[in-house]
């Protein structure tokens, strides 16, 4: 059976998760800001629990975003940091797809499942999912008006803390914003790392820049 941990810093959580033989452990932390301060050290008590070292793990799952850019790198560099020392592979899972795999176990009608993100500005981040989970297109921002008469139009379910954004007239199947660090662990044990590397995904570019005038040239 196959040793495998999850980390997820991508919105307000701190969660780790790990797989070892006939046990499943997960250490989930709701601290907004701040995951660089913490995560080393839930990810050392998360092994310690567990009673088994890194060097046991078979590979590493991470959630890729969309979520905070800070956030992000953070998990993703610790999830790469790990694998590069003891030569594990790592998916990289995104929180839409999180989101739609635990609103396929929840509905019971069939209908495709449109996963939400809130954004900035009355904007939301999305995605189109088959009922089981499966990505029919690639993940979008645009105004959560748009997305609304979107789920509407096609009588599309809706999952996801973005949900609430859609107003009146929607029933979501639930309205998680961090994924659940036990849906990164069963994705994380079937996805194909070659096929979902750990690499963050924006969607928008960060609102905080380096400026081009500010940078040392190289020589």
């Amino acid at each position: 059976m196959m040793n495998l941990m999850a980390i997820d810093t991508a919105l307000e959580n701190c969660s780790v998760g790990l797989v070892a033989g006939e046990r499943t452990i997960a250490r989930v932390r709701t601290i907004g800001r701040g995951h660089a301060e913490i995560l080393m050290g839930e990810i050392a008590a998360l092994f310690t629990e567990a009673g088994i070292r890194p060097d046991a793990l078979d590979r590493i799952v991470v959630s890729v975003g969309p979520g905070s850019f800070t956030g992000l790198r953070v998990g993703i560099a610790a999830a790469r940091g790990l694998a590069l020392v003891h030569h594990l592979p790592v998916v990289g899972l995104s929180t839409l797809a999180a989101h739609a795999y635990r609103a396929s176990r929840l509905a019971t009608d069939g209908r495709p499942i449109l996963a939400l993100l809130p954004g900035r500005g009355g904007e939301a981040f999305g995605q189109l999912f088959s009922a089981d989970g499966a990505p029919l297109e690639a993940p979008s921002s645009r105004p959560a008006s748009e997305f609304a008469a979107r789920a509407t139009a096609g009588g599309l379910a809706v999952a996801g803390a973005g949900a609430a954004l859609l107003g009146e007239g929607f029933t979501p199947l639930h309205l998680d914003s961090a994924p659940a660090i036990e849906t990164l662990l069963t994705l994380g044990a079937v996805l194909d790392p070659t096929d979902h590397p750990p690499k963050p995904l924006y969607i928008k570019p960060p609102d905080a820049v380096p400026q081009a005038g500010a940078r040392i040239a190289r020589r």
